[in-house]
């Protein structure tokens, strides 16, 4: 139980939709569009970040392993280590092209950021 003086470590999936993302410059990214999470394991996998567009017109979608992101509570936000720039070549999508998340497309997420892929 919470008290005043605690807070807790889980939070509510639709509390993390529309989280700032930032880059350690505190540069905004975008913001959390969803999350995926592994059936078999309840983990979640990917926070899929919604970038670029105007008014979420044309946004696309970033999906990135949940590992490499860390949340900052002095920036209300989730830092990832990825700069503007890096984004350009970063797999993504378009809001009505979602992929099929398999483990093939899994991997090349996971090896662009350099992350082992479980």
């Amino acid at each position: 139980m919470n008290t005043p003086n605690t807070v807790s470590s889980v939070i509510s999936s639709d509390k993390v939709n529309g989280t700032d993302v930032y880059n350690p410059a505190g540069e905004k990214l975008g913001s959390i569009d969803s999350l995926m999470i592994d059936k078999l394991s309840g983990k979640v996998r990917y926070a899929v970040m919604e970038f670029g567009g105007f008014l979420g017109i044309g946004t696309d979608r970033y999906p990135l392993p949940w590992e490499t992101m860390k949340y900052e509570p002095n920036m209300g936000g989730y830092v990832v280590s990825l700069s503007k720039e890096q984004l350009d070549n970063a797999p993504r999508y378009a809001n009505d092209t979602a992929p099929e998340y398999t483990d093939e497309y899994g991997r090349r997420v996971y090896d662009y950021y350099g992350v082992p892929y479980f």
